[in-house]
């Protein structure tokens, strides 16, 4: 039933553009470090390519794929289809955060609506597609997005974030140090 492919096809970039959440799949190199899926709403996916793809990345609670994507760059998107006609799409590459102030943030920033509480952007050259049934993935309907973490993230405003993303997102769950954390050590020394 799964098919392999070594890029996105029109079909499956259709398939994706129609896709409301996608989730983010990452791990550490260390098999005892903790296996991470983020969800992700709102429009922040781009395909860039047939191989590339890029995502904005909203402060949140955590950041383990900034970790894991510094500990070996493993990253996997999937898309399902809740509506229509059933269908998983797995996106697997090899991922690299780009933070603000950058060369390539400044090339990429500009394709995206930069959402409040924007605190980078996972970037990540593929090497494969898979596409599989999604028989058993149920039917759900679309109501809209929610629009608490922007809210929140416009009311704490970009220095109370910056205090935030210190506080949470400079290391992983397994102590590993994210993207952002590498930087504030950096600065540090």
């Amino acid at each position: 039933m799964g098919k392999m492919f070594s890029a996105i096809l029109p079909e499956h970039e259709a398939f994706i553009r129609k896709q409301h959440v996608f989730f983010v799949g990452s791990a550490p190199m260390n098999e005892e470090g903790h296996v991470n899926i983020s969800p992700k709403g709102h429009d922040v996916l781009r395909i860039l390519s047939p191989t590339a793809v890029a995502y904005l990345d909203l402060t949140g609670s955590g950041n383990e794929t900034s970790a894991h994507l510094e500990d070996n760059g493993r990253i996997t998107f999937l898309f399902m289809a809740v509506e229509g006609p059933p269908m998983i799409l797995r996106l697997y590459g090899k991922g690299r955060v780009i933070l603000p102030g950058t060369e390539a943030w400044e090339a990429l920033a500009p394709q995206f609506e930069l959402l409040p509480g924007a605190r980078q952007i996972i970037y990540a050259d593929l090497h494969a597609v898979k596409t599989s049934c999604g028989y058993s993935v149920p039917f759900f309907s679309y109501e809209g997005e929610r629009e608490t973490l922007q809210k929140w993230a416009a009311a704490k405003g970009e220095p109370a974030l910056q205090e935030y993303r210190l506080e949470k997102n400079t290391l992983s769950m397994d102590g590993q140090l994210t993207t952002y954390g590498q930087l504030m050590k950096k600065t540090e020394t």
